[in-house]
């Protein structure tokens, strides 16, 4: 008996589960209640998925955490993909997550919400980044089934407005899996290698919300954010919003509105420039009216038929300031006159000539005409010039006589 027991470790143990486990079930899909979610510090996100009467432990490693659309949270139903294993050093059997999937529409709208807030607050629903679309785009871009109905309304519509723009379509997938990194890869194409598009439409028919969840996926809407060419979303019907709306330029209520948004139907364009080229012919007459009878009242007026009249005044100002010139010129002369007469008469009280004329003269020493004012300048024969009042007379001294009452006057003065 001793030689027939096998005794195992309880690593071999966990080890045979795990390959029993992983070779029976290689795939599988369960449906469940989140519980005890845990974020780790790795980036793993650790929770139980639970029915009524059990649980099951899970781990989904982070980089497929990384691709989820929507953040778990406990109480949450899902559905999940992955395998059955063991973790051996625990002992325990869990499910390694590869896929995670909300169940209903709640919580598809919970996961839209989401996604709503979170690229909101990066700023890619700013209006302040919205371009606007061309009045008249040559080259339209189209991004979306090349069998479903959207196309064709499209198409019918351009065709109908305005049949001589260029279109180019893009076939992509726009529902299941595939669709969402299709449509992303279909705007990255078309800005690389199609520049020159004016506009591109993004969309695709009706249906329900998960028909239309790829337009609700991150990758789109960073696509779409992303692109230099003004994109305008049209998905669904009216009552369909989807993230690309919100993202995109533009959003127009369904694929045929898209159509009528970027193309102006040709008609009402020509009715518009016939109304516009009226205007600015009524405008244009009422302007030419408005001048010639201007041009009218001109030639009319007074001041053309006789424009003598336009200086004339003037002329009279002229004169009449002229008057003022010369009477303050004369009034000024005639001022200055009496000035200099004033001065003129005192001059003619102080010249030396009136002294003169009262019998006093006046004596030179020749030849330096030096002004004699004592006797001891000259000597006897010296020749002298005597001034009067009328005339000169030359003399020779023969005699000198200092008078005595004159030196005593001198050194009184002196004193």
């Amino acid at each position: 008996m001793e030689e027939l027991r096998k005794i195992y470790k309880v690593s071999e143990i966990n080890k045979i589960a795990k390959n029993l486990l992983e070779g029976e079930f290689p795939e599988i899909w369960l449906e469940g209640e989140i519980s005890n979610l845990t974020l780790h510090s790795s980036g793993h996100l650790y929770f139980s998925l639970k029915d009524e009467e059990a649980q099951i432990s899970t781990i989904m490693y982070k980089w497929q955490v990384r691709e989820l659309e929507f953040v778990p949270e406990n109480g949450m139903k899902v559905i999940v993909r992955g395998k059955l294993s063991v973790f051996v050093k625990g002992g325990r059997y869990q499910i390694i997550v590869s896929t995670l999937e909300p169940i209903g529409i709640g919580a598809l709208q919970q996961a839209f919400e989401q996604l709503k807030q979170k690229l909101e607050k990066e700023g890619l629903f700013d209006n302040a980044r919205k371009r606007p679309i061309p009045m008249l785009p040559q080259k339209i871009g189209i991004v979306t089934s090349p069998t479903g109905a959207a196309i064709c309304d499209i198409l019918n519509v351009i065709e109908r407005r305005f049949a001589n723009v260029h279109i180019l379509i893009h076939p992509v997938r726009v529902q299941g899996d595939r669709a969402a990194g299709e449509i992303a890869e279909a705007i990255a194409y078309l800005n690389e290698h199609f520049p020159s598009l004016d506009v591109l439409i993004v969309g695709r028919g009706g249906g329900s919300l998960e028909d239309l969840w790829p337009f609700n996926r991150e990758i789109v809407a960073r696509a779409i954010y992303n692109s230099r060419i003004p994109v305008i979303s049209a998905v669904g019907h009216e009552v369909d919003y989807t993230i690309a709306d919100f993202v995109a330029d533009l959003r127009a209520p369904t694929p045929s509105a898209a159509a009528e948004l970027v193309v102006t139907n040709k008609i009402e364009l020509e009715k518009k420039i016939l109304l516009l080229t009226s205007k600015i012919k009524s405008s244009m007459e009422y302007k030419l009216d408005e001048w010639t009878s201007q041009y009218r009242r001109f030639v009319e007026s007074r001041i053309f038929l006789h424009p003598e009249e336009l200086y004339s005044q003037f002329q009279q100002e002229i004169d009449y300031y002229l008057e003022k010139i010369i009477s303050k010129c004369a009034h000024f002369l005639d001022f200055q006159k009496e000035r200099l007469n004033s001065i003129v008469g005192k001059l003619d009280v102080l010249s030396p000539l009136n002294i003169l004329a009262r019998g006093y003269s006046i004596t030179y020493k020749l030849p330096e005409n030096e002004v004699l004012r004592n006797i001891s300048q000259v000597n006897l024969k010296d020749r002298v010039k005597v001034k009067l009042h009328q005339g000169e007379i030359i003399c020779t001294v023969e005699e000198t006589n200092a008078s005595e009452e004159t030196d005593e006057r001198r050194d009184k003065w002196k004193r």
